[in-house]
């Protein structure tokens, strides 16, 4: 296919990868600058199919970017494609991870253990370690959390997070350097600098190569989806205004060509963030109206009541979960710019400001 822009004006460069991507299958490993590849590894039992890794070559050795998820086919697929790319594991020297999230952050441990090379990540994203937020958490926190936003009994009971059915999470790989905002990568062919974008997490990063013109997006700019932005029990702030603020820093490389970690390479990036933002905008309004129908509603309630891809009743487990939180982030935004306000009573409820 070529290179057209489509009905939002987003410019899809990585052909090979929307092919991939239409057809269900892992696209190939390929090489996308001058000593830059990118490396799909697989997603079990996910319609994501895959995290795309980006493996830096340099002179004494290679950086890597998101791993990926941690399984027998992950660590497969990471090994044959940097041998694809000229390199093998013991070539790694250093991983850098945009966020924690296990199909970024999964496969670093097991990497560094057999490469000795250093993870690196944002501080506010260490924070966020499983091991680390629920260090010190009451029993039942969840649980409560989940009611107090109106979940029903049964299913706060099903969807309440433990630290028995967080499992291996708990155990995820701790970081050996932070990586602040504007920070230069220790590479001696690639100028490749830090860029702070919280939102889908507290310390996302993007990574910025302006002598290559590329910005690695990691999950906060996707050609097609939308990312997650949620608030959950021990979350603090705004995360929908921290993404909304990044959208507009992001939007400012719009020359760059976006190599995202999921589906496909892309060009367009701040018309891909302007887009973000509208449909924030959209989603923003659709919950006032809900708030304005269903009088004094939780934030379950309100959840509930407006649109999903698959409906809400379609939405079952941690989808449901995803779904409370993504509208409690709405809603935590909306109140932090004055249009809403929020009960502090046992069940929280939402009403016009």
């Amino acid at each position: 296919m070529s290179a057209a822009a489509d009905e939002r004006g987003v410019i899809v460069t990585g052909t090979d990868q929307h092919e991939a991507w239409q057809r269900q299958v892992l696209p190939p490993v390929e090489r996308v600058r001058p000593d830059v590849w990118s490396i799909p590894v697989p997603i079990p039992n996910n319609p994501l199919r895959y995290t795309l890794s980006y493996l830096f070559l340099d002179d004494a050795g290679a950086l890597l970017v998101d791993p990926g998820w941690d399984t027998a086919e992950g660590r497969a697929a990471l090994t044959s494609g940097a041998r694809a790319a000229g390199a093998d594991l013991a070539d790694i020297t250093g991983i850098v991870v945009t966020h924690i999230h296990p199909d970024h952050h999964g496969l670093s441990g097991w990497l560094r253990e057999r490469t000795g090379a250093w993870i690196g990540m944002h501080p506010a994203e260490a924070r966020t370690l499983p091991a680390r937020s629920w260090r010190g958490r009451a029993p039942g926190t969840d649980r409560a959390w989940l009611l107090r936003h109106g979940a029903p009994e049964a299913e706060a009971e099903a969807l309440a997070i433990t630290p028995e059915r967080l499992g291996e999470l708990l155990h995820m790989a701790e970081p050996d350097r932070a990586i602040e905002d504007g920070d230069r990568l220790p590479l001696a062919r690639h100028e490749l600098r830090a860029v702070w974008t919280p939102g889908h997490t507290p310390g996302h990063l993007c990574l910025h190569e302006s002598g290559a013109g590329v910005l690695l997006t990691g999950d906060h700019l996707l050609p097609r989806i939308s990312p997650n932005i949620t608030v959950h029990a021990a979350s603090a702030g705004n995360p929908l205004g921290d993404y909304l603020a990044s959208l507009g820093l992001t939007g400012k490389f719009g020359a760059e060509e976006a190599l995202p970690a999921h589906e496909y390479r892309f060009r367009g990036l701040d018309t891909r963030a302007a887009d973000l933002v509208r449909h924030h905008d959209e989603r923003g309004g659709e919950i006032l109206r809900a708030i304005d129908a269903l009088g004094a509603p939780s934030a379950w309630a309100v959840a509930a009541a407006i649109t999903w891809s698959r409906g809400w009743d379609a939405l079952v487990g941690m989808l449901r979960r995803m779904a409370l939180g993504e509208t409690l982030a709405h809603l935590e935004h909306l109140a932090a710019i004055g249009a809403v306000r929020s009960s502090d009573s046992t069940l929280v409820r939402w009403s016009r400001a």
